[in-house]
């Protein structure tokens, strides 16, 4: 019997729009990491850009699609989230279709008559535009869709379907490479982004808290990005997160290059990459139970510490000399694999944080500021990871070089949360 009213409270704690809303950001994520886990290789060894130029247009284009949500955040409050939606997916789809149409036979003529790189710069914003709507408005819809037994169990959900597409998306990405080209990954993103479109206008509802709110004024909206801003702590906090996320993305940077260029080209860099993905659909939900009772800044530092231990595991043991192929990869997959043991037990610990610190009608505004750390990680590292393999790998051959550098980063990292961690606990004495 009290089995069976668990069960009734947990369906009756979900929303009909959160289903909906989290499939739609399974999808987006299957398209975002199909083309993410390609995208560094398809810059530099098909449109033939170099490594630091391919770090400058992942930088755009990663720095932007997390940076802009602080904005479309608040204007998803403001319209409502399923115009969020419907204007985010339609973007995505055109944005994804024209990134890959730069590398298309059919369309070499006219690409051919002027700058691909500035060329790309603009298709990315164009795309980045769009797709800095989704996130707020599916987390903001996750924090109206669930009751305060639920939420907690919602946002691992949440984060469970997005790694569900993080882990099928490289998948077919591979599939698509290999059966068609490297090209048409990028159509395939453009497909699934176009059925959410469509998804969206004849399924999707309007939380119901949501639409009896009070649609505030764009001056107001305003006022408040200021007021977060304003709040010294939570910006502190969300900068050390940061550095996190730098070593986090020279996944989609470094490792596909070191894949390709020590290794094979051939090899199944969607693939071993998605290794992080379905670590976490395997492990999230069982983890997020045993650790619910685990402070959220000590989550947070042990995930920190996983990091950091990925890449001394990699500058130690990984091996970069012909011959040892099926090591290196091994070693690749185990340094991924004890990186996601981090990430799963830190990260819906960190978005319950930002829900639990937004006010009543400002759930997608805050959510939108919990990505800044992954703009700044993005817009910072896409452009250091270019740099860092350019200078240590091609010029001075010293491969090894950047994996240290990547460690002490995630030293300092752990470092800054570890005094954070303690100048809140004095401040909450004091």
């Amino acid at each position: 019997m009290e089995k069976n009213t668990t069960i009734s409270r947990l369906k009756s704690g979900f929303k009909s729009s959160f289903w909906v809303a989290n499939i739609m950001e399974l999808f987006e994520r299957l398209a975002y990491y199909g083309q993410a886990t390609i995208l560094s290789i398809f810059l530099r060894d098909h449109l033939k850009f170099s490594e630091i130029e391919t770090g400058q247009l992942s930088s755009i284009f990663g720095g932007l699609i997390y940076l802009l949500p602080v904005f479309a955040g608040s204007l998803a409050d403001k319209y409502g989230f399923r115009k969020a939606f419907s204007f985010a997916f339609l973007v995505l789809a055109v944005g994804y279709f024209l990134i890959g149409s730069t590398g298309m036979a059919i369309f070499s003529g006219f690409y051919s008559n002027f700058s691909l790189y500035w060329i790309l710069i603009v298709i990315l914003i164009f795309t980045a535009i769009g797709g800095s709507f989704i996130k707020p408005s599916v987390l903001g819809t996750v924090a109206l869709s669930t009751t305060s037994e639920t939420k907690s169990l919602g946002y691992a959900i949440y984060y469970w379907l997005v790694n569900m597409g993080a882990a099928i998306g490289p998948l077919l990405a591979f599939l698509v490479r290999d059966s068609f080209g490297i090209e048409f990954v990028y159509l395939v993103s453009a497909v699934s982004c176009g059925l959410m479109f469509i998804t969206t206008r004849f399924l999707f509802k309007e939380p119901a808290e949501k639409s009896k709110e009070e649609v505030q004024e764009l001056k107001q909206v305003m006022l408040n990005l200021v007021k977060v801003l304003a709040n010294f702590r939570f910006i502190i906090f969300l900068l050390i997160f940061g550095l996190y996320w730098v070593l986090f993305w020279q996944f989609f940077i470094i490792i596909p290059f070191f894949i390709s260029d020590f290794i094979s080209p051939d090899a199944p860099i969607e693939l071993i990459l998605s290794v992080g993905a379905w670590t976490i659909i395997l492990l999230q939900i069982p983890v997020n139970r045993l650790t619910k009772n685990i402070p959220t800044q000590q989550a947070i530092l042990i995930g920190f510490v996983f990091a950091m231990i990925s890449w001394l595991l990699w500058y130690f043991f990984l091996p970069l000399t012909p011959g040892r192929e099926g090591i290196s990869i091994f070693l690749i997959v185990l340094g991924i694999f004890l990186f996601s043991v981090g990430e799963q037990t830190q990260a819906p610990r960190f978005y319950e944080y930002v829900s639990v610190l937004a006010p009543k009608g400002q759930e997608a505004l805050f959510q939108g500021y919990a990505f800044l750390p992954i703009a700044i990680a993005w817009g910072f590292g896409g452009t250091l990871g270019g740099w860092l393999y350019e200078t240590f790998v091609k010029q001075t051959n010293q491969p090894r070089m950047v994996f240290l550098i990547l460690f002490l980063i995630g030293l300092a990292a752990t470092i800054f949360m570890y005094l954070y961690s303690i100048y809140i606990k004095r401040s909450k004495k004091s």
